[in-house]
């Protein structure tokens, strides 16, 4: 028998969180839609290990293993990677506790930063991605976001992970973008992975997902606890749908890749396209961290086109390339994040490469660029 600790990641994917194999039973069960369970008379919910749905489910905790063995931690899932955020900064942070959040990161965030934790006492302090990062003494949290979403700044992980255990501070790691097979950050001496799986991990556009994953049993008991209490939880369908699509995650990110190298490529000859960014790219001052951490590039690169107007040109000239605010799936979509109330220029773009033959998608996003003036 192989050793289970040598497998590559196409080969973990495959395997991670599935039950030992019976005779007659699927790979997968399917996922298992009850509410209440039947409790033993004697022994109560000590009898067995479902009880009532919200609190648990085996369908659900399948797919944690599963995010657990790619992540490297302890996982639990709820129902939105914003949940997911949200939980983990309401279950850590308690009134005059300082975070420190990214000021280039997902803007909904920001958002709910200003609008509740800075209503209930939380001391709130935005910083670039890149930094530089103040004296974190008396910081309870640190929370980064790499790379960073829309404008694909890198951080050192492990830098940041020294500074903020010498300071006593938390680090949260925001993984959405790069996965866990680009990226392991509890490995890098973070303390705490978030993520949204309705992106890139279950890449099918077809659920919304979240998780949280750790080393720490004291912060994912909090986190697991302020899940229970607020109900925020995946239902079993999403948690089945989302296992099965890890089986393919490593394929897709492969081709994701490739096409994003591809069409950076392309991009950069472009006279009219400005602000390109890609951690990829040699060019990209994300670069020489990025490759020192990640362990691949993602499929998501950014430019600019000027103006709203050259990007509805743009989109609505490409076959290939759909208007959509997600990213990560099958599909390559481009999205004016500006449209959102983002702190993007006009026409600040954010695509995101599917799985299209590579060839095809590079000559109709030239050929979109070209129509669109």
């Amino acid at each position: 028998m192989s050793d289970v600790t040598a497998d590559r990641d196409g080969t973990r994917c495959v395997r991670a969180g599935l039950p030992e194999a019976v005779p007659g039973e699927p790979f997968l069960p399917g996922p298992v839609f009850a509410a209440p369970y039947h409790l033993d008379p004697w022994a109560g919910p000590a009898g067995a290990p479902n009880g009532y749905g919200r609190s648990d489910n085996p369908t659900r905790r399948l797919l944690e293993a599963a995010i657990g063995e790619l992540e490297g931690g302890d996982c639990r899932v709820l129902s939105s990677g914003q949940a997911a955020i949200t939980g983990l900064l309401m279950s850590v942070l308690r009134p005059g506790d300082t975070v420190v959040l990214p000021a280039d990161g997902y803007f909904s965030v920001r958002a709910f930063a200003t609008e509740t934790l800075a209503g209930i006492g939380v001391r709130v302090l935005f910083v670039p991605t890149v930094g530089p990062y103040p004296d974190l003494s008396g910081v309870r949290l640190v929370f980064v976001e790499t790379p960073a979403n829309p404008g694909l700044d890198v951080v050192d992980v492990r830098a940041l992970a020294a500074r903020a255990r010498a300071a006593g501070a938390l680090l949260a790691v925001d993984n959405t973008t790069a996965t866990p097979l680009g990226q392991r950050p509890l490995e890098l001496g973070a303390d705490l992975v978030v993520a949204s799986g309705t992106k890139a991990l279950t890449g099918h556009s077809d659920l919304l997902l979240g998780y949280v994953a750790s080393r720490s049993v004291e912060v994912l008991a909090a986190v697991t606890g302020w899940r229970d209490h607020t109900g925020a939880i995946p239902g079993a369908f999403d948690a089945w749908l989302a296992h099965r699509s890890l089986a393919t995650l490593d394929l897709r990110l492969a081709r994701q890749t490739e096409n994003a190298s591809a069409l950076v490529r392309m991009l950069a000859g472009q006279p009219r396209v400005t602000g390109l960014r890609w951690p990829g790219r040699p060019e990209d001052p994300a670069y020489p961290v990025a490759v020192a951490q990640m362990r691949r590039m993602p499929g998501v690169l950014s430019f600019d086109l000027g103006d709203a107007d050259r990007v509805a040109r743009f989109v609505d000239a490409a076959r290939l390339v759909a208007a959509a605010t997600s990213f990560g799936g099958l599909h390559t979509t481009a999205d004016r994040r500006a449209q959102w109330g983002d702190d993007t220029s006009p026409g600040f773009v954010r695509l995101s490469c599917g799985v299209e033959d590579t060839n095809d998608l590079v000559a109709d996003v030239t050929a979109a660029l070209r129509a669109a003036g």
